[in-house]
């Protein structure tokens, strides 16, 4: 699909196994505890660590156990991947990473255990603050840079949950079950091109089972795939708990149970050495990878720290990352951004005193500091005066009298302001690792409390706190202003009071799609599964392409995101380049607004219709982010890869680039294309060796068969008596035949071909092809 994994690079080669014992051996393929790996022989020990968006790192005297958390060690929080992937921003998704690497060699740290790349296919899944889209071409791009920014710095990188993990209920045994085309388009596209792209040094293998095969036992997700396949040469680790037979997942491919059973399952790993159950190559080249390993996160800069961790640029860094993914949904009347030198401002809701800033689970940060959007818009006020409610609680307490008090103070504050900033969103309890929600919407009494300060000011800008999508409807339309804040780290508060007052421009662009309704979801009816079986029913039809396909309403696409300033598209050319390989794109943006700002450029491919398979209307293939000052025009390059026109074919054996007319489409969300543009496209030849059993379409829709067969249709009609001349003249007939299998038909009194000629015709094809 993309450019063939490298071999390991100059200092990589592996130790070798060496004078290790059998039980030394075993024990290197189990942790030595938690968070860390056995050393034997002249393999060392390794240090692991959660941080997907920050280390986990136990304290000094702690234990930092696997459930221990709430006692880490401080770290700098950054946007969690929920609000990192509406930043459509690699540079800085690297840079993020880079900063964590820092922390983590500061911290003796080698391996962190992310980023996590699942898609995010129903918006109920407790886990999608840890996901970065909906779409895999775009959480590929910035989950590759968070992987070059780990590894870069001398951090391994664990690719993570591999694979189809997109749910928490029954995470630990429910079997997914997925259709070959979803699976590949869809749940392993971003695997692999981060795997042949970044060379990650570990991917750790998910919970749940895949088809009915659990992950740490699917030979051929592990090996048959991501080896031999896609060419990874690091090591397979477990999720934390996932290994159900040790013996099982060595020989399918699995190198690190996570974490150590106190050398349980090494003795039952010696035990099949010994009995003969276990080939001892298999366990060498497990040694050999988990050597490779070593070396590459003990070598040049992952041993020593540079100097002290400059924790304070890490910050400024997490409020720059935060100010990028800030998503401005809705702009009525220029609402927003607010004057920081006049007025007044109404802050109402909890959020805005204690914010949410990262969800619960294993990710959780302790962090170095925390900015909250009241203080920061307080110290970002010139002028105006900003007053506080509470308006609501974050607790589970549900005395009436208390709702009642808070709703009826924040009101009155409503009342008696110029602008109202309205934080609404989830409570800790709605969302975390290990369970699924159970629905999209805000809770009832911040829903309530809208109503009350909508009905004494209209001037409402509302700001959503949120790990996963909630919905919007109908009241969205209400509300002159709606900011996505989603999770933000601890630079957040400062992030949110900047883009308010306008001094930064929220350039952040949804990532996944926010429905109407939950029911609108193309997972809806097939999640979260039952009796231990979740089917995919939807196909390769998720997020936006659902909707797509559907012609959904919905309250806000995919790829939508407003600025304070305006931006024209203008000047599209597409050409192929390199023989085919690789299509540049290019677009002229200007900015026709007053202020400076940052728009996204987004490429979308539309597939001919006769492509054969069932396709979305269009896909991401490309985008580029460019920052203009009022009047600047510049023009975009995007580069799309041949391979991204390209379906994974089950007929062809693999992915094929079917051969036509195809769109290419430059806007500003999936439902705003500002420009399209016709390429033809040469088509991939056939892998199909068609044979008697293909039926007349298929032999017709081949690029070699169609042409022999009407070739041989033709000969028959003028050769054998009797011969019908019409049929496929006739579509309602044609229809009727182009499901019946060739040989079939060959054995009708009027087919202009024989059962005898079927084979010859067979053998052209495959001569030809």
């Amino acid at each position: 699909m993309t450019q063939q994994t490298p071999p390991p690079s100059a200092g990589e080669t592996a130790i070798g196994a060496g004078a290790l014992t059998t039980a030394q051996k075993a024990a290197l393929t189990s942790g030595a505890g938690d968070f860390a790996t056995e050393a034997a022989g002249d393999i060392p020990a390794l240090s692991l660590s959660d941080g997907p968006h920050g280390l986990r790192i136990p304290k000094d005297g702690g234990d930092g156990g696997q459930f221990d958390l709430h006692s880490a060690a401080p770290a700098t929080c950054f946007p969690p991947a929920v609000a990192l992937g509406s930043s459509w921003d690699r540079d800085l998704a690297r840079r993020v990473a880079a900063a964590i690497a820092a922390e983590a060699r500061a911290h003796a740290v080698h391996v962190v255990l992310g980023p996590g790349i699942n898609i995010k296919r129903s918006p109920l899944c407790g886990r999608n603050f840890e996901y970065f889209s909906e779409d895999p071409f775009l959480t590929a791009e910035l989950g590759g840079a968070v992987v070059r920014g780990l590894q870069e710095s001398g951090v391994g990188a664990a690719l993570k949950h591999y694979a189809a993990n997109n749910q928490e209920t029954d995470r630990m045994r429910v079997s997914a079950d997925v259709d070959e085309r979803p699976l590949r388009e869809i749940y392993l596209r971003a695997f692999e091109r981060i795997v042949r792209r970044d060379r990650p040094w570990s991917v750790m293998a998910s919970y749940n089972a895949l088809n009915g095969v659990p992950l740490s036992e699917n030979r051929r997700l592990l090996t048959d795939i991501l080896r031999t396949e896609w060419g990874f040469d690091g090591v397979v680790m477990s999720d934390w708990g996932a290994v159900r037979d040790r013996v099982a997942a060595l020989r399918a491919g699995l190198d690190l149970q996570m974490p150590g059973t106190g050398g349980r399952t090494d003795r039952e790993v010696v035990a099949a050495v010994e009995s003969g159950e276990l080939d001892p190559e298999e366990l060498d080249a497990v040694v050999r990878r988990l050597a490779l390993l070593a070396r590459r996160a003990t070598a040049g800069a992952g041993t020593e720290p540079a100097g002290p961790v400059p924790y304070e640029d890490h910050h400024l860094l997490a409020r720059e990352a935060a100010e990028r993914c800030v998503v401005l949904l809705r702009n009525e009347s220029s609402l927003l951004p607010l004057d920081p030198s006049a007025g007044t401002v109404a802050v109402i809701g909890e959020l805005a005193r204690t914010p949410r800033y990262q969800g619960a689970g294993s990710s959780q940060v302790t962090p170095t500091r925390l900015d909250t959007p009241l203080e920061s818009l307080r110290g970002q006020a010139r002028g105006a005066r900003v007053e506080f409610a509470e308006g609501y609680l974050l607790t589970d307490d549900d005395d009436p009298a208390v709702r009642e008090e808070l709703a009826a103070g924040a009101e009155r504050l409503a009342a008696r302001v110029d602008t109202v900033v309205l934080f609404l969103g989830l409570p800790a309890r709605d969302e975390s690792e290990g369970f699924d929600r159970d629905h999209i919407d805000l809770p009832a009494a911040q829903l309530a409390l809208l109503d009350r300060v909508l009905a004494v000011n209209p001037r409402v800008a509302v700001v959503l706190s949120n790990g996963g999508v909630v919905r919007t409807s109908p009241w969205h339309e209400r509300v002159p202003a709606l900011v996505e804040g989603w999770l933000l780290g601890q630079g957040g508060g400062s992030a949110l009071a900047r883009v308010l007052y306008g001094h930064a421009d929220p350039s952040g662009r949804l990532a996944e799609t926010i429905p109407l309704r939950l029911e609108d979801s193309p997972s809806y009816l097939s999640f979260p599964g039952e009796e231990g079986h979740v089917r995919y029913g939807e196909g390769v039809f998720v997020g936006y392409r659902g909707h797509d396909r559907r012609g959904d309403e919905v309250a806000f696409p995919f790829g939508h995101g407003l600025s304070y300033t305006t931006f024209d598209h203008g000047g599209l050319s597409v050409a192929a380049q390199d023989g085919g390989r690789r299509v540049e794109v290019r677009v002229t943006i200007t900015n026709t607004g007053e202020r400076s700002g940052r728009e996204v450029v987004q490429v979308y491919v539309r597939a001919p219709e006769d492509s054969g398979v069932a396709r979305p209307v269009r896909e991401l293939c490309g985008f580029a982010t460019v920052d203009l000052e009022p009047g600047e025009s510049r023009e975009v390059l995007v580069e799309v890869d041949r391979a991204d026109l390209a379906h994974y074919s089950e007929r062809e054996g693999g992915w094929y680039v079917v051969g036509g007319t195809y769109r290419i489409e430059v806007g500003a969300s999936s439902r705003d294309i500002r420009h399209t543009a016709e390429l033809p496209v040469e088509g991939d030849p056939s892998r199909v060796r068609l044979t008697g059993r293909h039926t007349l379409g298929e032999w017709l829709a081949h690029p070699v068969g169609g042409s022999v067969l009407l070739d041989a249709f033709a000969r028959g009609r003028a050769a054998r008596p009797g011969a019908s001349e019409g049929a496929l003249a006739d579509p309602v007939m044609r229809r009727f035949l182009a499901g019946m299998p060739l040989e079939v038909i060959a054995e009708f009194p009027q087919s202009p071909v024989s059962l005898s000629e079927v084979p010859e015709l067979c053998e052209r094809v495959a001569a030809r092809g």
